[in-house]
Parts: structure tokens; C-alpha cells; sequence
């Protein structure tokens, strides 16, 4: 982590982050890591790429997927082009100022993944910036739920990250729409913690059959646990 929190590093990759409201979290690191990127995934939309964290995090991930990467907030879309050309994948990653409702793309994605504004309810700060990007304020869940709808593949995929309550909302959407959740990824802080975020894999295709999993990151001394580790040791530097 660098002085002041103005940027991350990773194993293959640099964050800087000075101009973004969202900063790197470990539950978005968790969400670019775990998210399943099938062999002929071939394009990739990131929506509200922020950072261009998880944009980065997929093109390490799988060496044959394009992403676009959309971002709303100029400053933010501005540290994301900074970031992905400064990466060795800046010929395999576009980043776009624009709002994504209404942003319909020429061709498909095979895997659209976003880790959106999802707080409802709860108290807003007192700077714009961090208020659309923490907030659904600019993108509710049925504008975020319609984006996906219009720019994904009939057999593509979606992946979410949510917090436990806000998921709730997402899955009665998800059954309304008849669709089907195909992964889901409980993140808990500690073994004996309640469910903290979930990641929400999501299609069209209700052929599929339903994986759940739990993900635990600490133990109770404080260190990683073993399933954490494994699945950042390609990211994280020191593990």
C-alpha cells in the first residue's frame, strides 16, 4: 500500500487511486479473482470500472479476453486510462467516460462484471463523487439489472458484488427476470462472522447447476486463511 493510501500495489500490476472516491477493497481484489472466465470468453464488460482494478485483474486472469471498462465520473475514468496504460495489457483494455444506461454496445459481451453503487438507504457523504459511486443514487439496481440485459450474450455471464442485504434485492430481481444464479460466493470476515458481501454469477441459462461457496478471510489470529491465500496469491503481493 503506498503513503496516504494514493496507491496500491500488486504482484503485476499498479493501483494509483488519488483521484477515484471507491478505493482498492479487498472484497472487489476477491470478486476480479474469483469470478470464473470460461475458455471462450472472449469479451468483457467492466461496468463502473472505477480504478480499472478488476479490468486489470481479468486481463491477468485469462491472456485471450478484451475488456471494456465504463466509468461515469471523468476524474476516476481519467486514473483508470493512467493505470491500464501503465500495465502491461494496455492493448487488451479500453476504458470509456459514459453512463451505462444508456450505453448499448455494437457487440455483445461474453462476461460483464461490476461491483456498482449498491447502498439504498443508508447516510450520505458530503462529496458528490463518493456519493455516486458508493450510492444508487445515479444507477439502480433495475437500470444496472437492464444494462447487463442489453449487453450481454444469450449464453454470456454476470457477476455481482454485493453486501448481504443489498444481495437480498439482487436475487428477487434475478428470480423476477427469470434468470438463475449459477455461482455464488459468501465472503465472511472471520469463520464465526455473519456473511459480510456476496458475489452473484448469474445467466440467462437455466441449464446450468447452482455452485455456492463460502469464503473465510481471516482466521481468529488474524492471519489469512489458506482458501484467502490461495486465491490472491496470483495478485497479492507476500503471499
Amino acid at each position: 500500500m503506498g503513503v496516504g493510501n494514493t496507491w496500491f500495489d500488486f504482484k503485476q500490476f499498479r493501483i494509483s487511486q488519488e483521484n477515484c472516491a471507491m478505493k482498492v477493497t479487498t472484497d472487489a481484489c476477491i470478486q476480479g479473482a474469483w469470478t470464473p472466465t470460461a475458455p471462450n470468453t472472449k469479451r468483457v464488460l467492466d461496468i463502473g470500472t472505477g480504478t480499472g482494478l478488476l479490468a486489470l485483474m481479468l486481463a491477468q486472469k485469462n491472456a485471450e479476453i478484451s475488456v471494456d471498462a465504463i466509468e461515469i465520473d471523468e476524474d476516476a475514468a481519467a486514473q483508470a486510462r493512467r493505470n491500464v496504460a501503465e500495465s502491461k495489457w494496455a492493448d487488451r483494455i479500453n476504458i470509456m467516460q459514459g453512463d451505462v444506461k444508456t450505453f448499448s454496445a455494437l457487440q455483445q459481451y461474453d462476461l460483464i462484471i461490476t461491483n456498482p453503487p449498491f447502498f439504498n438507504n443508508s447516510l450520505l457523504s458530503g462529496t458528490e463523487s463518493k456519493n455516486k459511486a458508493r450510492h444508487t443514487l445515479s444507477l439502480s439496481y433495475e437500470e444496472l439489472f437492464a444494462a447487463i440485459d442489453r449487453n450481454l450474450t444469450s449464453d454470456g455471464t454476470a457477476s455481482i458484488l454485493l453486501p448481504y442485504p443489498e444481495s437480498d434485492i439482487w436475487e428477487g430481481i434475478i428470480q423476477q427476470k427469470g434468470w438463475k444464479i449459477i455461482y455464488l460466493l459468501s465472503v465472511k470476515h472471520r469463520d464465526n462472522a455473519p456473511v459480510k458481501r456476496k458475489v452473484i454469477v448469474m445467466s440467462r441459462n437455466n441449464s446450468h447447476i447452482r455452485h455456492n461457496e463460502v469464503l473465510v478471510i481471516q482466521e481468529h489470529d488474524g492471519s489469512y486463511t489458506e482458501g484467502f491465500s490461495k486465491l490472491m496469491a496470483p495478485y497479492y503481493l507476500n503471499l
